[in-house]
């Protein structure tokens, strides 16, 4: 190998490095892009899929029967405390009657 010939190589070699690299650097982040991304959304099984819409209706059932389970505490909650101050008003009014016909 003369000098002639490396005189023409280097600067070869120089060109065909910079192509490789702004070709190749472009597709290497797209190939790490997608592989990156399927990594992030794995493939669910369909039957697991379906399981889990019927077990997210099962659960807002659930959620609605407990919000009407809590709205009638709520309810009861509100009579009890109403019933509770009533005997103690009547109290109050029944001795001022008693001692008025004795």
């Amino acid at each position: 190998m003369g000098p002639e010939m490396a005189a023409v190589l280097v600067p070869l070699g120089f060109f065909v490095m910079v192509i490789a690299i702004v070709v190749g650097r472009p597709v290497a982040q797209a190939i790490a892009k997608r592989s990156e991304s399927e990594s992030r959304r794995p493939q669910i099984p369909t039957e697991l899929v379906t399981r889990l819409e019927r077990m997210e209706q099962s659960i807002d059932a659930i959620a609605v029967e407990v919000e009407r389970i809590s709205e009638g505490q709520r309810f009861t909650t509100k009579l009890l405390s109403e019933v509770r101050d009533m005997p103690a008003i009547a109290e109050r009014a029944s001795p001022s009657r008693g001692q008025s016909n004795q």
